[in-house]
């Protein structure tokens, strides 16, 4: 099991693998994000250039090694707007008939595309779709209520990617989340811990209950990303909140492994986040231990 705290950063000093998440979409639209970005695949002139711009990545990495994301939260927002993603619009042969022309108008043409065009463009890398934990209505990293079939919750997601053509991929991407729980606290956005132990909800092994049944349905492995790298001994301030997720995780690496998980990538979505250089050394010490001890089997 590989371990990154960046795109293509390495720690150890070996090979390094490329990771890319194309995270395009709503920055480019300029719309708000949600629905509004979904709605914006309709526009003909951006997505000529979107396709163009991802082409041009592609064709950077050319017969290269990478890992390559695809537009993390757009599928979760497509599927509450729609459940079925051939019934969402999108301009994908008339904005790419160089590439797509066989492909339909729709979201689900869209994601189909994508991948083709990694196929194509960049043969030796490992392309997977975002799989967003919230996606359903019910999510599956911070759910508090113990009724609830977490299983079929994932399922309902798998089946949508599914439909998108996430099946043509080679990975599914899954996060934890994009900032670190001791910041939401601070926020006054309420508890955005996983309990270590266990026994009261929102809990670690809930997370991985939803990522096995996702990947289980999917039938591909998954790529956590986006996992946040605070950690408990931290004072709770601006670069240093605390978390209990990147310790979790490397204690664990065998719970990890039974999610059908392959690499595990640390890194928050907001500036003001801990990183591995403000953490008092926790990720590197990690990572260090972790190879000394022979790394994590993929299949334990």
């Amino acid at each position: 099991m590989a371990a990154q705290g960046g795109s293509d950063s390495d720690l150890l000093g070996k090979t390094k693998l490329p990771m890319v998440s194309y995270y395009e979409l709503l920055q480019t639209s300029g719309v708000a994000e949600g629905k509004p970005e979904v709605a914006a695949l309709t526009n003909g002139t951006l997505l000529k250039r979107y396709f163009d711009d991802w082409r041009f990545v592609l064709q950077q990495i050319g017969q290269g090694p990478a890992l390559l994301h695809i537009e993390p939260d757009l599928w979760g927002y497509a599927q509450q707007a729609n459940s079925n993603p051939h019934a969402l619009p999108a301009a994908v042969a008339s904005a790419n008939p160089v590439d797509c022309s066989a492909q339909e108008n729709s979201v689900a043409g869209f994601a189909k595309c994508l991948i083709a065009m990694v196929r194509k463009y960049a043969p030796h890398a490992k392309v997977g779709l975002h799989a967003s934990a919230w996606a359903s209505g019910i999510d599956g990293t911070s759910n508090s209520n113990p009724s609830v079939d977490m299983a079929a919750e994932a399922r309902k997601v798998a089946d949508y990617l599914l439909a998108l053509g996430g099946g043509d991929g080679d990975f599914v991407v899954v996060e934890a989340s994009d900032r670190d729980a001791g910041w939401y606290q601070a926020q006054g956005a309420g508890n955005a811990f996983w309990d270590p132990a266990n026994t009261t909800l929102p809990t670690f092994h809930q997370a991985f209950s939803w990522v096995t049944a996702l990947t289980e349905r999917m039938n591909k492995p998954a790529l956590w990303w986006q996992l946040p790298l605070g950690n408990m001994s931290l004072p709770n301030v601006n670069l240093q909140w605390q978390d209990n997720r990147v310790d979790y995780f490397f204690t664990h690496t065998d719970e990890v492994a039974r999610t059908n998980a392959f690499a595990m990538v640390f890194g928050a979505g907001e500036d003001h986040q801990t990183n591995p250089s403000t953490d008092n050394g926790n990720f590197v010490k990690r990572v260090l231990a972790l190879t000394a001890a022979g790394g994590q089997p993929v299949c334990p």
